[in-house]
């Protein structure tokens, strides 16, 4: 949510922003949100007024009844009736204004960096950097769920019974090798100085709406039924809620967060889901870092944060790129996203594994978390940033150490994971 100064002071940059994002239909809501927040005011301004008078009134009441005035008192008295009864009514209509306002302004996309590149959608999206040479094998890579299903590690079937589409079990040294991947990246980051956590996997409306746009909510949340909660979507939703209302210590910061968590997604939509393989899931787990900091040190730990994603894959011997997040691309808070994409030997080309993304201070205006400093409170900036999901992750894992008999070769990182194991083979 941007700062409704820059809609009083400038709406044409908010326009612009609009327009780079191609969401057209926005713009009347800028004007709309102007005009209302000049009513909101003028209501406000009236209620401070009636209320410095009733207070200035109430005093000349007590100095007109030591004085013995009991007449005029009581004039006095009574305008400050009529003030009493006329304030709710203004009150409640600046309560109206303030609720339009915020509804609107939630739907009023962030301002996105000058760096971001224009474009409609992901299609547009630009390369940034490859890290590793992509090798493509002379010998055939499977698909990678006919891999894990002849190392008898997964179970399709059997979930569709028990679940439906989009779930599945793992099992045997392939669930293994999920869960080495997961416990090495929590490790990987703690050697980076980030607290560990598992947090809550489900949060409150308050918490969703504070996090993520009505768009990616409709298309993302479960909703439990006859509650206040929502299953989270990644692990990010519950640890910048965490800080809901809250006024951190300046000498806290940065806040640097690494976490655990199952996720649960709707995946609807144009995606859909995938019959036979892992690529796209209702469930998943991930390791997620969080950062919150202070706004003038957001990009250097946005820029620290996808380059820790990319030394992971690389640590795992598997080659990976950088996309720059075209406007078009980009979620309604973030203010600049990169995706990171691994190698996929069997399909030649690359596909994504993860995302950064800095918000500015969309997510703590949302949220109301501040910093107390020398200057006064001050909202901080907070960064989201995929370590590792699986099974995406799993899957470039699976396809870069797929060998020519059929085994999967396992990554010297991952071997103490894996109680010195050096390959899946079939048994």
């Amino acid at each position: 949510m941007i700062d409704i100064k820059l809609i009083r002071e400038n709406r044409e940059i908010v326009k612009e922003n609009i327009k780079k994002k191609f969401q057209d239909e926005k713009l009347p809501l800028v004007d709309e949100v102007y005009e209302l927040d000049i009513k909101y005011r003028e209501y406000k301004t009236k209620v401070d007024n009636l209320k410095a008078e009733k207070n200035n009134l109430s005093e000349q009441i007590g100095t007109l009844m030591r004085d013995k005035k009991i007449d005029e008192a009581n004039l006095v008295k009574t305008k400050v009736a009529d003030i009493v009864k006329e304030i709710p009514e203004l009150e409640q209509k600046e309560a109206e204004l303030e609720e339009k306002i915020k509804k609107i302004m939630l739907v009023i996309p962030n301002i996105i960096d000058e760096s971001v590149p224009i474009g409609k959608d992901d299609s547009e999206n630009v390369e940034i950097e490859k890290f590793g040479e992509p090798i493509v094998p002379s010998y055939e890579i499977p698909y990678h769920a006919d891999i894990c299903e002849a190392l008898d590690g997964l179970d399709k079937e059997s979930a569709g019974r028990t679940s439906g589409e989009g779930f599945y079990y793992l099992k045997g040294d392939i669930a293994r090798l999920h869960s080495a991947m997961l416990t090495y990246a929590r490790d990987f980051m703690i050697d980076k100085g980030f607290t560990y956590f598992v947090p809550p996997f489900m949060i409150r409306s308050d918490v969703v709406t504070g996090v993520m746009s009505f768009k990616e909510m409709e298309a993302m949340m479960y909703k439990i039924e006859g509650e206040d909660l929502y299953l989270i979507g990644t692990s990010e939703h519950s640890m910048v809620g965490r800080f809901i209302n809250q006024i951190v210590k300046e000498e806290s910061l940065p806040i640097t967060l690494t976490s655990y968590s199952p996720c649960f997604r709707k995946e609807g939509g144009s995606h859909g889901l995938e019959e036979r393989g892992l690529y796209r899931v209702h469930q998943f787990e991930k390791q997620e870092m969080v950062v919150l900091c202070k706004m003038e040190d957001g990009m250097d730990w946005y820029n620290k944060m996808w380059k820790y994603t990319v030394d992971f894959f690389r640590s795992l011997d598997i080659p990976v790129r950088t996309l720059e997040c075209c406007s078009g691309d980009l979620a309604d808070l973030k203010v600049k996203s990169c995706d990171v994409e691994a190698w996929s030997p069997r399909q030649q080309k690359y596909f994504e594994v993860g995302s950064c993304s800095i918000l500015g201070d969309a997510q703590a205006r949302r949220l109301s978390i501040r910093y107390k400093s020398k200057d006064g409170n001050k909202y901080l900036c907070s960064l989201n940033n995929t370590v590792v999901a699986s099974p995406r992750g799993l899957i470039a894992l699976i396809e870069n150490n797929y060998q020519e008999d059929g085994s999967i070769k396992i990554p010297k990182a991952l071997q103490p994971y894996m109680g010195g194991k050096e390959k899946i083979e079939k048994k």
